[in-house]
């Protein structure tokens, strides 16, 4: 669906070469919910820009459904991005005109016939939740139904790919989840690509199948969204994962309430899809000689499956501490050693 090859973009600036992305290979299937996740100037942006020719690669190739977007222009580009649409963090809606105005901009440019305008339109309203509020302004809307608005336009000419530039960044978490949500849907509805560039970790994990980590223009990890929550490889996939299952909150209260464990040892259990849902701390009292206390713990759902993780305070002596542990590794239940008597 979308190939990415041997990407990359220079830019030239008062101090010198930039180089924003550097030599990326991506492949993105058809139907798929693909993520980028990266830092502020990491070159997720960049890259996005790409996909639909905003941004022309300095080297390598763009090609989505057999067209590369890399090396057309002009009429040909137009048309392409007829396919490409893109919806933005800050709703780049047009002010003076209506919900339902809004949606309509891209089928007048298309030049489509206004009987036909109007039937789209009223259906792509009801696809996003917005039913009743047609002829309400951008300034009359909350964040939500701002960007509501976003996606409904972004869908009127039946594109084949949706890029979401950092789309739920200006909204409140519970806004941001109804806005996934309702991605999901459209995606599972319309069978579209959506590829999405963002510095959260708690959007990837609620919508994306893959995910792509980026770090000074580089791809350095990439992997179905449950493999990279249960085995994060490099040091920057770890701090965004730690984002989900250890927020700041969450370390506070596990460091405070260590202060109060004197003996044992306390370890981080990983659980992902299956291994979430049995009873591990139950079998853990009733095999071994210990005390078992719960410190913290949070299960989530991906796309693929249930990630969990959980923090336990394991007392008793040193042979059925590690037989304890070495009976949850046979669990498929990832252990960290987080600290030491």
């Amino acid at each position: 669906m979308i190939t990415i090859s041997d990407v990359k973009k220079i830019f030239k600036t008062k101090s010198g070469l930039l180089t924003a992305v550097d030599n990326v290979n991506l492949q993105i299937e058809e139907g798929e919910i693909f993520g980028v996740i990266g830092y502020s100037g990491a070159g997720k942006s960049t890259l996005i820009r790409m996909l639909n020719g905003l941004e022309q690669p300095s080297e390598g190739k763009v090609d989505i459904n057999g067209k590369v977007i890399s090396s057309i222009k002009g009429g040909d580009l137009r048309k392409a991005r007829q396919k490409i649409s893109m919806i933005f963090q800050h709703f780049n809606l047009l002010w003076s005109r209506t919900v339902a105005e809004n949606i309509a901009f891209p089928l007048e440019i298309a030049g489509v016939p206004k009987s036909q305008r109007e039937k789209k339109v009223n259906e792509l309203i009801e696809l996003v939740g917005l039913e009743g509020r047609g002829d309400a302004y951008p300034s009359q809307l909350s964040g939500g139904q701002k960007q509501r608005v976003g996606i409904a336009r972004a869908l009127a000419n039946d594109p084949e790919v949706l890029l979401c530039d950092e789309a739920t960044s200006a909204l409140d978490p519970q806004t941001t989840d109804s806005i996934l949500e309702l991605l999901v849907d459209i995606n599972k509805r319309l069978g579209l690509t959506i590829v999405l560039i963002t510095h959260e970790m708690h959007v990837i994990r609620k919508i994306c199948h893959r995910v792509a980590v980026m770090e000074n223009g580089k791809v350095v990890e990439l992997g179905n969204v449950l493999e990279v929550f249960k085995q994060p490889k490099q040091p920057i996939t770890k701090r965004f994962v730690q984002q989900v299952t250890e927020p700041e909150e969450t370390r506070e209260t596990i460091e405070h309430l260590l202060k109060d464990y004197k003996g044992g040892i306390v370890v981080k259990l990983s659980f992902v899809g299956e291994s979430a849902e049995q009873p591990l701390i139950t079998t853990l009292i009733r095999k071994f000689d210990l005390d078992v206390n719960i410190v913290q713990g949070k299960i989530s759902q991906t796309q693929n499956g249930s990630y969990g993780s959980l923090f336990i305070h394991l007392r008793g002596n040193d042979d059925e501490v590690q037989k304890a542990v070495a009976f949850i590794e046979e669990s498929n239940v990832g252990v960290e050693v987080i600290t030491h008597d």
